[in-house]
Formats: structure tokens, C-alpha cells, sequence
């Protein structure tokens, strides 16, 4: 399993180019200086002044570098959606693909885009390259991961650097290396753009950012309030055993908990193949499932349970706006957006999370409760009106003209 984790993260991260190279590494001296090159690469790449003359008098413009991406990845989905909101606000973007060797050209690339991430990435007049080698002088550039944060910030032909955070990566990793690489981005002096309020505070208390931040909404075209079609009890589960921070063991242990006082109890498990383990009760292993058959999925269950030991997922808003419930650990990393008048919150412990979920299944009117606050909640939240923090934001830092 750690294998195919490292095989994930390499594919993400460097492409399948990326990938082989591990490959054949593993077969002879691993170069790790040449893999991490671009962490030491201090060669700076200074203001054009010719350019930025050019652009004077000129709509906005961005520039994010993102790293290399797959398809449906959350992460970039995100970046792509804001990207798209801020065009209608009259901010011009331009995508920047950094360490990457899937695409042969920009106009690979850009068809990938097209094919796999049009539901976000909505403007057709933004620009879309395959590497940052041509990356030219833009108002703001905005770094999206760690690693492109190292390319950013000895790019200086721009007049602002921003970070769009979504989550604190070092914690993607054991405490080492990579951990201290990732954690030492937030240390460069970008501007934070953080995707709500516990990274906001995280990032400027810890290591002096000045930060602003946006909530969270869902895609109000996929996931709309259902009804449940019988009266079976039923369980939803985020399983991601491939994803440590989604406490794949922990969810396992309550659930075997919560079997053992409910027999009869129906399990859903959706977000990965867990079909290689061992799951001494009644289940369905429903796998990666298709965005536009989320909705029905989650509306067919009371409960659907959602680790997270960093920051929330869309996943929370998606399951309220079904007419779910969603229920998740106590922390400030959930709690700046949910609580416990909306959702069923635990303590991170299997006996804990199997008493929470045993006595709201018993107790319907407090569950219909929740569902029906959770439910409210959602509907009240906007793509659009979190953007216009991100405008706000970045036109305070770079006098936007409106």
C-alpha cells in the first residue's frame, strides 16, 4: 500500500514521466537531487520591464501555476471554478502547468482541459499552458501547491505573489523531508488565499501571513435535495485508504462498532476500491463514483460519515444540499464552517463515533433536525459570492480597478 501511495503521489506530482523515472530509480542509485532539483534552482527570473509598460492600462491579469493534475482532481477543480469566476469579474487568467511531462504541447493540454474539467473551468478566454517556461509578466501570480510555490517565488517578473491554499500540506506527509519542504512555502512571503477560516488563522499565526479567505458552496447543478426511497438504515462512508488524513482505519474500527449493536445495518463505502479488505459485515463497495450520481447516493443515506484530520472537504456541503446528514470530527479544522446544530460531530475515537451515530439513528426527530439546518445551510452558500472575497482580496493587494 505504501507503494501505491508513493506511485500516486509521484503521478500527481510529476506525471508519468515522473513515474517511470521512480521506476527505473528503483532499479539503480535513486537520484534524488535531480527529483528535487527545483526546490534549490535560485536562478531568478527578473521583472520585464518591457512587458509590464506593455500591460499598462490593460485588464487585470493573473497568473496561477498549478501542479500537475489528473483526472477530476478536487483540488484543481476548485483553482479551475474560481479562475472562471473571476473572468466574469473582468480579471484575466492564465494557467501555468509547473514539473510536468504529460502534455507533448499547450494545445494537449489544453484539450485535456476541455475534455475532463469544463464543469469548472467555464470561460473560454483563459489562457492555458503546459509549462511555466514561457510565463510572462502578469498584475498578481498565484502559486496553488507547495511545490509551485518553489517556482514562484523566483519569479519576480509580477507585481504581487499570492498563495491559494486549500489545505496545510505538510500534513499530506510523515514528518520529514517533504513535510519540511511543503511547510517551508508558507515562509516565502506570498500573500494567502486560504480556503476558510481555520488555514486563514493557521497560516498567519503560525508563520506571520497575511492572509484572506473563502468559504465554501457545491455545484448546485449536481447535488439538489432527494428523497430516501425506503426505510432501511443506511450508512454513507468517505473511504480513502490511499488518502492517510481521511482515517480510513478509524472509520473501519467504528463501523465495526456500529455493526456489532446493528446487525442490520447497511454500509455504503464510496471514494476508492476497498474491495482487497478484510470487512466482516454486510457492504457495498460502490468505488469512485461518477460526480453526477453523488447526489442520489448521499440522499439515500442517514448518515454519511467524512474523516478529516486537515481541512474540510466540499464533500460536507455536497451531502447537506442531497438532504444528508453529515457527521464529522470535532476540530477547528471542520468547525469554522459546520457545527453541531448541522452536522454530527465526534470525537476522533471509534467508540465515540459509533455511540454519535447509534444514538442519532435512534433518535430521528434530532436527526431530521440536523438534515433539515444542514440543508438550509447549503442553499444559502454561493460560488459567486466566495469569488468576490477572492477579487476583494487580490484587488486590495494589486488597486483592481472595477
Amino acid at each position: 500500500m505504501d507503494l501505491l501511495k508513493k506511485a500516486i503521489y509521484i503521478y500527481k506530482t510529476r506525471g508519468s514521466e515522473g513515474v517511470k523515472n521512480a521506476i527505473d530509480n528503483s532499479y539503480g542509485m535513486r537520484d534524488i537531487i535531480q527529483f528535487y532539483g527545483w526546490i534549490t534552482d535560485n536562478s531568478v527570473i527578473e521583472l520585464d520591464k518591457e512587458q509590464k509598460e506593455k500591460m499598462r492600462g490593460e485588464k487585470t491579469t493573473l497568473n496561477w501555476v498549478i501542479p500537475d493534475l489528473d483526472i477530476g482532481s478536487g483540488g484543481h477543480m476548485n483553482i479551475f471554478r474560481f479562475i472562471s469566476l473571476l473572468e466574469k469579474m473582468g480579471v484575466h487568467n492564465r494557467i501555468y502547468l509547473f514539473a510536468s511531462t504529460r502534455f507533448a504541447s499547450d494545445e494537449e493540454f489544453r484539450s485535456f482541459l476541455k475534455e475532463y474539467y469544463s464543469s469548472t473551468l467555464t470561460s473560454d478566454f483563459v489562457e492555458a499552458y503546459n509549462s511555466t517556461e514561457s510565463m510572462t509578466y502578469a498584475h498578481a501570480t498565484l502559486a496553488t501547491g507547495w511545490q509551485t510555490a518553489y517556482f514562484v517565488r523566483r519569479f519576480n517578473n509580477t507585481d504581487e505573489k499570492f498563495y491559494f491554499v486549500q489545505d496545510f500540506e505538510p500534513c499530506f506527509f510523515p514528518l520529514g523531508s517533504e513535510y519540511l519542504f511543503a511547510e517551508n512555502t508558507y515562509k516565502f512571503g506570498f500573500k494567502g488565499i486560504t480556503a476558510g477560516g481555520w488555514l486563514k488563522d493557521k497560516l498567519h499565526d503560525e508563520y506571520g501571513m497575511e492572509t484572506g479567505s473563502f468559504g465554501f458552496s457545491y455545484d448546485k447543478e449536481l447535488y439538489n435535495p432527494k428523497e430516501k426511497h425506503d426505510d432501511v438504515q443506511r450508512l454513507f462512508f468517505y473511504a480513502r485508504p490511499v488518502t492517510p488524513r481521511r482515517s480510513f482505519e478509524l472509520g473501519l474500527l467504528a463501523l465495526n462498532e456500529i455493526y456489532k449493536k446493528k446487525p442490520n445495518i447497511k454500509v455504503v463505502f464510496a471514494g476508492w476500491d476497498i474491495s482487497n479488505y478484510k470487512i466482516p459485515f454486510e457492504h457495498f463497495n460502490a468505488g469512485c463514483v461518477k460526480l453526477e450520481e453523488l447526489s442520489e447516493l448521499y440522499a439515500q443515506c442517514d448518515i454519511c460519515i467524512v474523516m478529516s484530520t486537515s481541512n474540510l472537504s466540499l464533500l460536507p456541503l455536497e451531502v447537506m444540499a442531497s438532504n444528508s446528514v453529515v457527521a464529522t470530527s470535532y476540530g477547528a479544522n471542520n468547525e469554522w464552517l459546520i457545527d453541531d446544530q448541522n452536522a454530527i460531530l465526534f470525537n476522533n475515537d471509534p467508540n465515540d463515533i459509533a455511540e454519535k451515530i447509534i444514538y442519532h439513528l435512534d433518535n430521528p426527530d434530532e436527526l431530521q433536525k440536523k438534515r433539515e439546518n444542514g440543508k438550509k445551510f447549503a442553499l444559502a452558500t454561493s460560488w459567486e459570492d466566495e469569488a468576490r472575497k477572492v477579487y476583494d482580496f487580490i484587488k486590495k493587494e494589486t488597486n483592481i480597478d472595477e
